[in-house]
């Protein structure tokens, strides 16, 4: 078992940063060249060309079954689930197989209506409970898969 965190975008690396050293679990971050950072010890970093869907394709490469992946991507999410791993949003939801395809469905929907020039707002600002309810799941979901085990 490792975690697995889309970098790029990710706003809460040292909550699971912490979290996964507590529990003795391997974190390995995946960002693309165009997100250079300081990279933290406690995690191996994993650079990528800055092409679209790099980050994407070296997350689901590594990705085994019992991993646990934290993204906001649909796609991604549904490609790890797909290969019996289990997914976290940054916000801490838990993606599961029951809702993907009307979460994928709600998706082409916005991306459809942008490319239509329809301005559509963002979401909200990320919050201290976002990161709480991340840190609370991902826990929930490190203790299920060793119980499995």
């Amino acid at each position: 078992m490792k975690i697995i965190v889309d970098g790029d975008a990710c706003p809460a690396k040292e909550a699971i940063l912490k979290l996964s050293n507590e529990k003795n679990i391997p974190v390995v971050i995946i960002v693309s060249i165009s997100h250079w950072q300081t990279f933290d010890q406690r995690a191996e970093w994993v650079t990528v060309d800055n092409f679209s869907q790099a980050a994407d394709l070296a997350i689901i490469n590594r990705c085994q079954a019992g991993d646990i992946v934290v993204t906001d991507d649909y796609g991604l999410a549904a490609l790890v689930l797909a290969k019996k791993g289990l997914v976290l949003s940054f916000r801490g939801k838990i993606y599961q197989e029951e809702n993907m395809d009307s979460l994928l469905a709600q998706r082409h929907l916005v991306q459809k209506n942008r490319r239509g020039g329809l301005r559509m707002k963002g979401p909200k600002a990320y919050q201290k409970e976002d990161e709480l309810r991340l840190r609370n799941n991902l826990s929930k979901l490190i203790d299920l898969l060793r119980k499995e085990n």
